[in-house]
């Protein structure tokens, strides 16, 4: 068995799922809220020592060796996969609708067809009914929803809105300086941020989703800015050329394997006979 093809097979499959996570990362550098991805590399054996205890045989029996591959001890693998939670650059952009929150782990919450999830993209805006929406028009959910099922509502006579850090919204009244409380934006901090699931178009499914409760002084929104994606181009950049020549390097280390290495045995063999 040719050990050495199988170990550059299974590291060129790593650097193609390598690759494709960070082709996916410069798509969205200009993303607003986009947060990179990123994953763990581990090799064969350090999987099974990791879930040896776990199996139903015993150690260093034959039936143990079923489990193991020997051949694969060294073969580089995707083992985990997380996500950078950082917060991005803060990009004033003079609109009132648009909000970005400034800590890290923080969310806010918006009700799609497939149920209320989160995002960071705070580029909001107003639909024809009057109700706070995203881009693609997901409701922006008030810090109430769970227990008023109500929607965050400005009337066409708001020409001023504001939204302090915390999240409240104020509308100014008609024909006077003055403002009016209105609805508070929900404002989400999950207790295990690694439960996270992304869906695509920004946002984000947490199992336990009903059962927040917004944060009454979060001290994080930030009115008339927008956060950048936390995707270093030049960091993604250098690694989408490490990775290319990786992928180089373990295709020639599979030819040389498959095409040297078995001419050379091909014709000693044939001088022996």
């Amino acid at each position: 068995m040719q050990s050495g093809y199988y170990s550059s097979a299974a590291g060129m499959v790593t650097q193609f799922n390598r690759l494709d996570t960070i082709s996916n990362n410069l798509a969205n550098v200009n993303t607003i809220g986009f947060k990179e991805q990123n994953l763990v590399v581990g090799d064969f054996l350090r999987l099974y020592k990791e879930a040896r205890d776990e199996l139903p045989n015993a150690n260093h029996t034959k039936e143990a060796a079923q489990f193991l591959n020997r051949a694969m001890n060294k073969a580089p693998q995707i083992v985990d996969s997380y996500t950078d939670y950082s917060v991005g650059n803060m990009e004033k952009s003079d609109n009132p609708l648009d909000m970005a929150l400034s800590k890290e782990g923080l969310f806010f919450l918006v009700k799609t067809p497939m149920g209320v999830r989160l995002t960071r993209d705070g580029s909001f805006t107003k639909d024809d009914q009057g109700k706070l929406v995203t881009k693609d028009g997901y409701e922006v959910l008030p810090s109430d929803y769970f227990s008023t099922n109500q929607s965050i509502m400005l009337n066409p006579e708001d020409n001023i809105v504001q939204v302090d850090k915390n999240g409240q919204i104020f509308t100014d009244v008609p024909n006077s300086a003055k403002f009016t409380t209105g609805s508070k934006i929900f404002i989400a901090q999950p207790d295990n941020i690694a439960m996270l699931k992304k869906e695509g178009n920004n946002l984000y499914r947490y199992d336990g989703v009903t059962e927040f409760e917004s944060l009454e002084g979060s001290g994080a929104v930030r009115q008339g800015f927008i956060e950048k994606s936390n995707v270093n181009a030049v960091k993604m950049m250098t690694q989408m050329i490490e990775t290319n020549r990786l992928v180089g390097m373990y295709q020639k280390a599979m030819d040389t394997q498959m095409n040297d290495m078995n001419r050379d045995a091909i014709e000693k063999i044939a001088k022996k006979s």
